[in-house]
């Protein structure tokens, strides 16, 4: 396994697979102001099993808030499509999968590339705060705030950076990716399996919901009771590492796809 950081830092993370399920990739996608620590523990399960996997470190992640500022959504797509296209010339099937607004970015990937499934957790696509429909405006006035969403979770905390700010601009950013994401959403036609926290208080219900209309086929929810909105690290994180290698296991068109001893 491939991650450059040191311990607790945030950085990319890769494996190229190993034994029957080799030829099966999975390119995993961090959320906003996050960064590879914070689905760390699901790569490295699926890793386990055999799987190749690519987590990127997204553009303006994984060090300050002043850097956030100054990318485009553009840029956090393109890094993933480019870490999925990569791995794909590696494996036979590739499945993309994503945390939060790493499930947008998993969508809209699934929209473009020939992929076997999608696996999201807590995906992103609609905010709370209705501040957002004049966010275009508002970040020419402020150019950040303190973030106020305080979840009780007992997801341990990760050094993903200095996010103590949370830029306007990058929050305007974010809403492109949204609307992007939600306009490519009849374009989606691989499976997709979402886990979906009871309690979050970062994506509100309206991003599932949108989800389930925007879609061709019906996704797959599978409801965590005891997680807030970072599953990944959470209470439900063995639900989510079980249900995702079932997944791949059901929609990968190699036999060999199958739980590594």
């Amino acid at each position: 396994m491939t991650d450059s950081s040191e311990p607790g830092q945030p950085a990319a993370f890769s494996y190229p697979g190993h034994g029957p399920n080799a030829r099966i990739g999975v390119a995993i996608c961090h959320g906003f102001t996050g960064s590879p620590l914070s689905v760390l523990p699901w790569a490295r399960q699926l890793a386990e099993q055999g799987f190749a996997v690519r987590v990127p470190l997204l553009p303006g992640h994984g060090t300050s808030w002043l850097d956030l500022a100054r990318t485009t959504w553009r840029q956090w797509q393109g890094t993933f499509a480019e870490a999925t296209e990569e791995l794909a010339r590696s494996v036979d099937q590739v499945f993309v999968a994503g945390l939060s607004m790493g499930g947008a970015i998993a969508l809209h990937t699934a929209s473009q590339h020939s992929v076997a499934g999608v696996c999201l957790v807590n995906p992103g696509l609609s905010f709370y705060d209705k501040r957002i429909w004049v966010i275009g405006v508002l970040k020419f006035f402020q150019r950040s705030v303190v973030p106020k969403v305080e979840e009780c979770s007992t997801a341990p905390a990760t050094a993903d950076g200095d996010y103590s700010r949370t830029p306007l601009a990058a929050v305007h950013e974010l809403k492109k990716l949204f609307s992007a994401s939600i306009r490519a959403l009849p374009a989606v036609t691989a499976p997709v399996l979402v886990f979906r926290s009871v309690t979050d208080d970062v994506v509100p219900p309206s991003s599932l919901a949108i989800i389930r209309h925007g879609l061709a086929e019906r996704p797959r929810v599978v409801d965590l009771p005891n997680s807030g909105h970072v599953a990944t690290l959470d209470t439900d994180a063995n639900v989510i590492f079980a249900g995702t290698v079932d997944f791949i296991r059901l929609h990968s068109s190699s036999e060999s796809a199958r739980e590594t001893p």
